[in-house]
């Protein structure tokens, strides 16, 4: 029979103790490993590539927009299951709608579920094809072809109606105005 004083003289990896103490920082030390794989193997989709060079075109973009206000465009956007339809219009006179426009759909952040289409003129709209994103907060960007203006706003699908994005934007929760 083992007395206390026979089992205090057993080695220390014979205690349950040591080996519950060092349990917890055995488990960090693993899951930092795990952490530092997930690090390198997967891919940052928000960082990009070419970060020098989009910075340094953030003037023209910018002058983009700035023209868009200046003809004080606006462009009503309505998303079905299956197609989108723009419907553009200026307050400045003489102003001519381009044959096509490009239409730009993009999340914050999933680049993944981003969609462009360019859209032809006809019977006063841009129709075309467009498979619906998913639910939530998206990013809608129409420019022209020739890439003289461009109109920039934000929309929270799935949205009933008409979004109208731009100068003339006056009501509904997800009109904004041109950026």
């Amino acid at each position: 029979m083992q007395t206390t004083a026979d089992a205090n003289l057993a080695p220390w990896y014979r205690h349950r103790w040591p080996w519950f103490l060092m349990a917890g920082p055995g488990l960090v030390v693993v899951a930092s490993f795990i952490t530092l794989w997930l690090a390198i193997v997967s891919s940052d989709g928000l960082v990009t590539e070419e970060y020098y060079k989009k910075g340094l075109a953030i003037n023209q973009t910018l002058a983009l927009s700035d023209r868009a206000k200046l003809l004080r465009l606006e462009a009503g956007l309505r998303l079905t299951l299956s197609s989108v339809s723009v419907r553009l219009g200026a307050k400045e006179p003489g102003f001519v709608p381009p044959a096509k426009v490009r239409v730009t759909i993009s999340h914050p952040t999933r680049a993944g579920l981003d969609q462009s289409q360019v859209l032809t003129l006809q019977n006063g709209l841009y129709n075309g094809p467009f498979r619906l994103p998913a639910a939530g907060h998206w990013l809608v960007l129409v420019e022209d072809e020739a890439k003289t203006w461009r109109v920039l706003g934000n929309v929270v699908l799935p949205a009933a109606g008409e979004t109208v994005l731009g100068g003339g934007a006056t009501a509904g929760p997800s009109t904004t105005e041109t950026k």
